[in-house]
């Protein structure tokens, strides 16, 4: 099968013809030309019109490659006489604009995009990393431009570092059921961030009814002001997250307590015994950790405070649930562990928050949040360092907001 069939079947432009290809050096050039009775289109209007005159030399655009071997389409541009517009260059039907990459070839990269890092996709396939840039930058504009968001009624709201120096990216993404997707990536993690965001949601906010969040005081209070009528949940994860905190404080705390009066050093290397679940111990760390909890230590209680903790989990009715949450403060209160208390009071204050989590069981998936804070991170490191915040939002758009894509997308079948 000649080149040019291939290119007609997955390629075709009826305005325009494709010549011999030749090769020069590596690179398989194939020249384009307009029909005899083709008129141009002009790039300001898109109507077609006469021709004005024909530009000095050729422009190459770089195609997909073709067993491993590179692929320029070669076409002289024509300049358009349009009564409207002026004397244009005109629009072709492979590329946008003034880029020298073809369309094909830009959602091409793309798609390689998703699985590599951006840099490794450029030398792979010898073009640069403004150029995959660029191709990112394209489809996941067309895919904002086309995505449908009009049944969203569920929404996680967390914030993720992505750089040193607390530089901190607000991340809105829907956590449906079988429909996790980032929605909206904002600077910082203020009120004005998150209100921007409502800003930017409009009239659908009123829609919502479950939202899903931390205990950041100012995401709980644009959340209440702006999206009141929906159940908020705070996230399962950050609740034992600043729980755990709690029991290395304590811990940490009396290591140095031991260490300075003289006494044995048993907590020594015993982070990860009070930390990990007991069914993720190993069975020497469930050995260590049996023969520690035999000790009248503050760590033992606020771990087994910790513990006792979990069985919240397994009620079904808010109302006993919140009659658990009562007495085990009240026992946290009675002790003289200010770390444990400092969380006690947090529980308190959050109350309905946290027993929303029972009224929406079923209904969503909390954890899907974290879930897809990993993979942005991992977006992250896969980068080595995304410098800006729109190369940054970029990347998370192209990599978790399951954006539509053209249907002439480049796919292997």
């Amino acid at each position: 099968m000649h080149l040019k069939t291939i290119l007609n079947r997955v390629e075709r432009h009826g305005s325009f013809v494709y010549g011999q290809p030749r090769f020069e050096g590596k690179r398989l050039i194939v020249p384009v030309r307009p029909r005899s009775n083709g008129r141009p289109r002009c790039s300001g209007c898109g109507c077609r019109r006469g021709t004005y005159d024909t530009c000095r030399g050729p422009r190459r655009f770089q195609f997909v490659p073709l067993w491993g071997i590179q692929v320029w389409l070669e076409y002289t541009m024509r300049r358009v006489n349009c009564p409207r517009c002026g004397v244009k260059v005109e629009r072709v039907p492979w590329a946008e604009g003034k880029s020298r990459v073809t369309t094909s070839f830009a959602r091409f990269l793309a798609s390689w995009a998703k699985r590599m890092s951006w840099q490794e996709v450029a030398r792979t396939f010898e073009t640069t990393w403004e150029c995959v840039f660029r191709s990112v930058q394209m489809i996941v504009a067309w895919g904002l431009a086309h995505r449908d968001l009009s049944d969203v009624e569920s929404i996680g709201v967390d914030e993720i570092l992505w750089h040193r120096g607390h530089k901190y990216l607000t991340v809105v993404y829907e956590i449906a059921a079988g429909r996790r997707r980032l929605l909206w990536v904002g600077e910082e993690r203020r009120e004005k961030t998150l209100r921007q965001f409502f800003d930017w949601f409009g009239g659908r906010a009123a829609g919502l009814k479950f939202v899903c969040s931390d205990m950041w005081k100012p995401y709980l209070t644009v959340i209440k002001e702006r999206a009141g009528q929906a159940i908020h949940i705070l996230d399962r994860y950050h609740i034992v997250a600043n729980l755990n905190k709690a029991v290395d404080f304590v811990r940490a705390k009396e290591v140095k307590r031991l260490k300075a009066d003289g006494y044995e050093p048993v907590l020594k290397c015993s982070r990860w015994l009070f930390l990990k679940r007991p069914e993720n111990l190993t069975s020497k760390q469930s050995s260590n950790l049996g023969d520690l909890l035999q000790y009248n230590l503050r760590t033992v209680k606020a771990y087994l405070l910790a513990q006792e903790f979990q069985r919240l989990w397994q009620y079904v009715s808010p109302t006993w649930a919140g009659k658990f949450l009562d007495q085990w403060c009240r026992n946290v209160m009675r002790t003289r562990l200010e770390p444990m208390k400092d969380v006690a009071r947090s529980m308190r204050r959050h109350r309905p928050l946290i027993l929303n989590w029972f009224r929406a069981r079923g209904e969503i998936s909390a954890g899907a949040v974290e879930g897809l804070n990993n993979k942005a991170k991992v977006t992250f490191r896969k980068s080595y360092g995304f410098r800006t915040f729109r190369v940054a939002e970029m990347a998370l758009y192209h990599t978790l907001g399951k954006l539509p894509e053209p249907d002439d997308t480049h796919r292997f079948c």
